[in-house]
């Protein structure tokens, strides 16, 4: 079963088709389905035309193209057409899309882009992007139930229907972000003033403290209680960001298209590289949520361990918690090295021991011999 989201996404590439066939043949799709089975129409010869209808009145990317495409080909299959692979191949042009390697994001970037953060909400929300790897909507997905900040590590449940393997799992979380949700929290069900008019219309100005409820989503402010949906907040997210990112001079887009540079889809990339160059390359995968990691299969206290070895690279702002472990670790090297040093000492103090023995040994050894040598003279 496709996600909300895919099946919007298919049902905006068939309307594309729709409004083609409308303007090109002047009748609906079934029928254009009824005269391809009946033999009047070709299907490849449509396809084609298709083509060449969204390259001409859509500014769209080589993808997208490509895409719609095939989405058509596919409904159209579904409705029993025959469509050759090979015929298909020959006859329908699709264009070649270029991919482009994409950097990731680096520590400094992404320090940049939440101190420019205009509010707590989006400032959270990147946040807790940047030091997961999450999905843009999993984030979003998750509730005031799902997590559990008091745990050491603390962590956090994405149910399975929003994740892209459509299974269950407990991300880890840093110390800082961890924080940051809880100022989010004591900022979101905070007392405010609220004014509005009465039935007798005078204005009523009082103090109202929101109701926190386990099943909210995190991100959400307007609650639906019914039906939360992670789809919308996605979209006002996107705009929010963009915005920020143009703010900082960092909105640049892709070959001049629509599609930015930067997006939210970027810190992903950012954790999965950052813990691979640490040398976690499999850990990367399970952190990330992708399903062919070993580490699915691991103890719980083996995955925390490694994860709190890799907690420093995924903090950003939390600097004095960095220096307090730096100077932990400091101390502790510190402590080795002495011990080593008295270790060495030691070793030493044997060894010259050791030595004056030997020495000892052989003048007793040279006494003896001088002493049988004697006896034999005599």
């Amino acid at each position: 079963m496709m996600s909300v989201s895919t099946a919007q996404e298919y049902k905006l590439r068939l309307n594309s088709f729709k409004a083609f066939v409308q303007n090109t043949y002047g009748i609906s799709i079934d029928r254009v389905i009824e005269q391809i089975q009946q033999g009047s129409k070709d299907v490849y010869n449509i396809l084609s035309q298709y083509g060449g209808y969204l390259k001409t009145s859509n500014n769209i990317s080589n993808l997208t193209l490509k895409q719609r495409i095939v989405t058509v080909k596919n409904f159209l299959e579904y409705y029993d057409v025959d469509i050759s692979p090979r015929k298909f191949k020959l006859k329908i042009k699709l264009p070649k899309v270029v991919r482009r390697n994409k950097e990731a994001l680096s520590k400094e970037d992404i320090v940049n882009i939440l101190n420019t953060c205009s509010d707590i909400r989006l400032k959270t929300y990147v946040m807790l992007l940047a030091s997961t790897g999450m999905r843009a909507v999993e984030a979003l997905s998750v509730r005031i139930r799902d997590l559990d900040l008091q745990s050491y590590p603390p962590r956090l449940f994405v149910r399975g229907e929003y994740t892209k393997t459509r299974s269950d799992r407990t991300i880890f979380l840093t110390t800082e972000v961890a924080h940051q949700l809880s100022s989010w929290f004591d900022y979101k069900y905070r007392s405010r003033r609220i004014c509005h008019s009465h039935n007798t219309g005078k204005t009523v100005t009082e103090y109202r403290t929101p109701k926190k409820d386990e099943t909210h989503l995190i991100f959400s402010v307007y609650q639906s209680i019914k039906n939360p949906n992670p789809d919308y907040l996605y979209t006002e997210f996107s705009v929010s960001f963009a915005k920020t990112l143009d703010r900082m001079g960092k909105g640049e887009r892709e070959d001049g298209g629509k599609r930015r540079k930067i997006t939210l889809h970027s810190f992903r990339r950012y954790v999965k590289t950052t813990i691979s160059d640490l040398g976690y390359q499999d850990f990367s995968e399970y952190f990330i949520g992708h399903s062919g990691s070993t580490y699915w299969t691991k103890k719980e206290s083996e995955k925390a361990e490694i994860f709190q070895k890799i907690e420093p690279y995924l903090t950003f702002l939390n600097v004095h918690q960095l220096e307090r472990k730096g100077a932990d670790i400091q101390s502790k090297v510190d402590e080795l090295e002495e011990l080593n040093e008295s270790l060495r000492e030691r070793d030493k103090t044997k060894d010259d021991a050791i030595a004056q023995l030997s020495d000892q040994l052989m003048t007793i050894t040279v006494r003896l011999q001088e002493i049988e040598r004697r006896q034999n003279g005599y």
